[in-house]
């Protein structure tokens, strides 16, 4: 049974999307504005929340918010042209295309980008004219509050979000509330099975954002410097607690002594201390119970053959920036998803043998491939089982393009134009 302070927020916000709905898409990149202009305002309070919440060094959280900012910029320059009707030619007098909000969304989400991730799912549906209830992690709570503090700006008299303050337990029968029309995940795997199974017995929409195992394909032609820091980021940004971070690096064997070195010196230039400090630019993981899980990974891959190269060592929810060699694909840190700041390193043959690698893994969220020779490449690109592909460059998510997974990352895509159209009723108009 649902909790009745729970369904009271359903009803305010249901109630909010019967105002909302009715604002013209002008009206809505107003208020879009109103929001973007309150995010950076307060940007260095928002980003105080997100460190003291998940451990995240000061600057990376502001360089977060940041983003969000840029986001709206991408909706407030596109939505227009994105939303507009869409004339079809027919055999009919006329025939068009339009894009009709659905209601009220739910948001389940994770800790590891407090804000960003909310932000990626919220503003492309807040301009088809979708209001939201936030289920957000239980560890971030000082950003779940500053985010309703964010969305509910005063140049409207209703909220458009709203915090649902519940246990994972308690998502299925809000999922299962009529007034709940779509969800939206990013988490585990498990979590985004637990979701679909109940979004499916509703016949609602689900938009699932999960796991990965990136690849991180470093040809013999490549600019090896480069690669090495572009790694270093890939892999400990966020303290590499990043679904889209470069996981396993798959190294070709001519040039794999000389990038571990390189990628190892760079590791060693990570600057720890005190997380608040903004020039401190490694922190700990956001819970020891996730650095305890990285670290039996670790355990039982070295127990299997691998080596540390560097790191290696935990203190409560410090890890320290690993490297591990002598990898094998029966390992848990190449089969499973390593969810901490833990790079395992594998050289390979031929780019077939690099193909081969990278597809073999449960997930396909994305892979970078570095080389000097993009023309040759552009040829093998259709072989990788990913949502993205990143050449001479860390995978990342921009507002730009469509992000998103296949096989066991997940299905939908956020961002870009298609964000707009997973949460909307994509309506046909034919006159005769």
């Amino acid at each position: 049974m649902i909790q009745d302070s729970t369904q009271l927020i359903l009803e305010t916000v249901q109630t909010s999307f019967m105002k909302w709905k009715d604002f013209s898409l002008t009206d809505r990149i107003s208020i879009l504005k109103d929001i973007k202009n309150r995010l950076l305002a307060n940007k260095h309070e928002y980003a105080h929340a997100i460190t003291t919440d998940m451990n995240k060094p000061i600057k990376q959280a502001i360089a977060e918010v940041e983003k969000c900012a840029y986001l709206c910029d991408y909706y407030i320059e596109n939505a227009a042209v994105f939303l507009k009707e869409q004339e079809v030619k027919t055999a009919w007098s006329k025939s068009y295309i339009t894009f009709q909000p659905l209601g009220v969304l739910l948001g389940v989400m994770p800790w590891n980008f407090p804000f960003w991730q909310v932000f990626r799912f919220v503003i492309p549906s807040l301009m088809v004219g979708n209001t939201f209830v936030v289920k957000h992690a239980s560890n971030v709570p000082l950003s779940a509050k500053a985010l309703e503090d964010v969305f509910n700006v005063l140049s409207i008299d209703f909220p458009v979000y709203k915090n649902l303050a519940i246990k994972s337990s308690e998502v299925a029968e809000v999922i299962a509330n009529p007034i709940v029309k779509a969800v939206s995940l990013t988490g585990s795997e498990g979590a985004g099975r637990s979701v679909a199974e109940n979004a499916g017995k509703h016949l609602k929409k689900c938009v699932l954002e999960l796991g990965g195992s990136n690849a991180f394909i470093v040809l013999n032609d490549a600019d090896l410097e480069y690669a090495a820091t572009k790694a270093v980021t890939a892999r400990m940004q966020n303290a590499g607690q990043s679904c889209i971070a470069g996981k396993r690096f798959l190294i070709q064997e001519d040039v794999y002594e000389q990038f571990v070195a390189l990628f190892k010196q760079k590791i060693a230039t990570l600057v720890t201390g005190d997380k608040f400090d903004d020039k401190v630019t490694f922190g700990a993981m956001a819970r020891e119970d996730l650095a305890l899980e990285l670290e039996e990974q670790m355990n039982k891959s070295i127990q299997m053959g691998a080596v540390i190269e560097i790191g290696g060592k935990r203190r409560g929810a410090f890890f320290e920036p690993t490297i591990l060699t002598n990898v094998t694909v029966d390992m848990p840190i190449f089969k499973e998803e390593t969810f901490g700041p833990l790079a395992a390193v594998l050289p390979f043959k031929t780019i077939d043998d690099a193909i081969a690698l990278s597809n073999n893994s449960n997930f396909g969220l994305g892979a970078s491939i570095f080389t000097n020779d993009v023309t040759q490449l552009q040829s093998y690109l259709h072989l990788f089982e990913e949502g993205a592909l990143f050449i001479n460059e860390m995978v990342i998510s921009d507002p730009h393009v469509p992000f998103g997974g296949i096989k066991n990352s997940g299905y939908g895509r956020e961002l870009s134009h298609f964000a707009l159209y997973e949460f909307a009723n994509v309506q046909s108009v034919v006159i005769k």
